[in-house]
Parts: C-alpha cells; structure tokens; sequence
C-alpha cells in the first residue's frame, strides 16, 4: 500500500468510523434480504407485540432469541447482542 493510500485510510478512519448497525437496521435489513415481514419475526421473538418492541428499540434480545436469529439468519451472535452486555454491564 502506498503512503498516499495510508493517509486516505487514515483520514477515511477518523472522519467516518466504522460502527455496527443499530439492532432494528440490522433486523430490517434481514426482514429485507429474505422477504420476510415482522410477523414472520414471531415465532422466533415470541409474539408481535415482542416484534415491536424490538423493532423500535424498546427491548434487548434476551440469549434465547439471540440464538434463534442467528441459526436463521446464519449471522454471528457478536451482530445481536448490545456492546454493553457483550462487557458484561447491564443496560
């Protein structure tokens, strides 16, 4: 890599970090990628009324729909749980 491509890095770096995507945006795009629709969410949150909660960031996963989306969704467990419980402190 050059040095003119380093300082790009760099600059692109500091001005713009690279950040996950907030739970609902990473829901929404899956709910996307694989047609699907919030009911079809249900069955693996728990009911609607769950859906919703999540889906406007109301509510955390808890361990057991963590796993249910990501044998779904083929996608590391690391995408759905929240920075501050993945350091063990509670939100």
């Amino acid at each position: 890599m050059t040095a003119q491509a380093r300082l790009i890095e760099a600059y692109e770096q500091s001005r713009w970090p690279g950040r996950a995507p907030s739970l609902p945006d990473l829901l929404t795009y899956l709910m996307d990628q694989h047609d699907l629709s919030r009911a079809d969410l249900a069955p693996l949150l728990g009911t609607p009324s769950r859906v919703s909660e999540v889906m406007t960031g109301k509510r955390e996963l808890s361990m057991s729909m963590v796993r249910k989306l990501r044998d779904r969704f083929q996608i590391s467990a690391d995408l759905l749980i929240s920075p501050l419980r993945r350091r063990g402190i509670a939100a």
